[in-house]
């Protein structure tokens, strides 16, 4: 069952709730209950600020929707300063390595080595497991799942608020606050609560497309390959001993039904080909789903009252596994600025978008780069293949490069 704690204390006249409406009152509504959203609200609670997450799906469905799966090294260092990374350090693998293959060759970059970090290798799902339950279970922070039909309200006062309709009795609540997160991604209500004009939203299309998939199959190399070839990038990339993810460049117009288990095994076959490494060790496909990769970025990433996260804010293709990192960052930084701003100190939150966003852009132009080496091949413009490679071939000749390259690729450090 949903794990949740008693409601909020019960308001008065005061909260503006519609006749009929049930009215309570918290510090801090949070809306979504993904990665950004959960560690909002853990950091708020154990900080002493009262704080409700409403989320529109089921417990079950968030705890297992396939998403991504590293974490950076500086995030899990955060998240264990506030006790919220046990099973991390205890579960997860570490890569601190991987290979470029192209032209038939095998060359590694000594990601770890160069840069002094490394990746986490642990799946969205099993985060939001885990903090779920130190939220939910173990502090006993109010939760509602499956809400409908949210509302946001009086975002450019003094009171602001959030309405939705209870699944199981139909009644409409209203939830008085001081601030509001709007972590329920892109598709949510927060970010279409912000007026047009007091927004800018700037989008970047990388022309490609991917078909991500997973397959019942022990790993066919020890870590992160990427596959650059004429018919098409191609990726692996270990789960678990038993799970591999895999990615294919595919036209932007194509469908996951295009591609059959068969089809999908001979472009990896042909993609990743290169002397010496292992044949692929194929199984069962579980899972195809077709990415459009694509950019966009929410400027200011607050309004009044609300202040957004995670894939709401901004999004990032994942070409460089960086999405859910940047939602953690944004988290950190959010709880911090509303505890602070708690306390009577708000300049910390008046500076929470400025902050944010210069990570954001900074992990943008990383994706954009590494887009251009790992796509020019198949692009079809010479200009764009010539470029990509002459990169990728600076990037494997210089340690300078290639130190700077490692900083990127694994996050620089935050201070969080």
């Amino acid at each position: 069952m949903p794990a949740s704690s008693s409601p909020p204390s019960p308001g008065s006249a005061s909260s503006g709730a519609p006749e009929g409406e049930a009215a309570s009152r918290t510090a801090v509504v949070v809306i979504g209950a993904g990665p950004a959203g959960l560690t909002v609200a853990n950091v708020l609670r154990a900080a002493g600020v009262a704080c409700v997450v409403l989320e529109a799906e089921s417990r079950e469905f968030i705890e297992r929707r396939p998403r991504a799966g590293f974490v950076e090294e500086w995030a899990v260092r955060a998240l264990a300063r506030h006790g919220l990374a046990d099973r991390i350090l205890q579960q997860a693998e570490t890569q601190g390595e991987f290979e470029f293959r192209f032209d038939g060759e095998r060359h590694s970059v000594r990601t770890a080595r160069l840069s002094g970090r490394r990746h986490f290798v642990y799946p969205q799902p099993l985060l939001v497991g885990d903090l779920l339950a130190a939220y939910a279970d173990r502090a006993g922070g109010a939760i509602r799942f499956g809400v409908r039909d949210v509302r946001l309200h009086g975002l450019d006062g003094e009171r602001p608020a959030v309405s939705y309709r209870d699944p199981d009795t139909g009644r409409r609540h209203r939830i008085a606050c001081d601030h509001i997160v709007g972590a329920d991604g892109a598709r949510g209500v927060s970010r279409a609560a912000i007026p047009g004009d007091r927004v800018r939203i700037t989008r970047h299309d990388h022309g490609v497309a991917w078909l991500a998939v997973l397959a019942e199959a022990p790993p066919s190399a020890d870590g992160v390959v990427f596959g650059i070839h004429p018919r098409g990038f191609g990726a692996h990339m270990a789960r678990s001993a038993h799970v591999t993810r895999y990615y294919l460049e595919i036209g932007a117009g194509d469908r996951a039904a295009d591609w059959p288990d068969e089809r999908v095994w001979s472009e990896l076959r042909a993609r990743l080909a290169a002397d010496g490494a292992r044949p692929l060790r194929e199984g069962p496909l579980t899972e195809k789903t077709v990415l459009a990769m694509h950019d966009y970025v929410v400027e200011p990433m607050a309004y009044g009252r609300l202040h957004l996260a995670g894939d709401a804010a901004h999004l990032v293709a994942p070409i460089a596994a960086k999405g859910m990192n940047l939602a953690l960052n944004d988290a950190l930084e959010l709880a911090a600025a509303l505890i602070a701003d708690h306390r009577g100190d708000g300049r910390r939150l008046a500076g929470y978008s400025a902050a944010c966003l210069r990570r954001v852009w900074q992990y943008l132009e990383f994706s954009q780069w590494l887009s251009q080496v790992l796509h020019g091949a198949s692009s079809g413009d010479r200009f764009r293949a010539g470029t990509a490679t002459a990169r990728l071939r600076r990037l494997l000749g210089s340690e300078a490069a290639a130190k700077a390259f490692a900083g990127l690729y694994l996050g620089e450090d935050a201070d969080l």
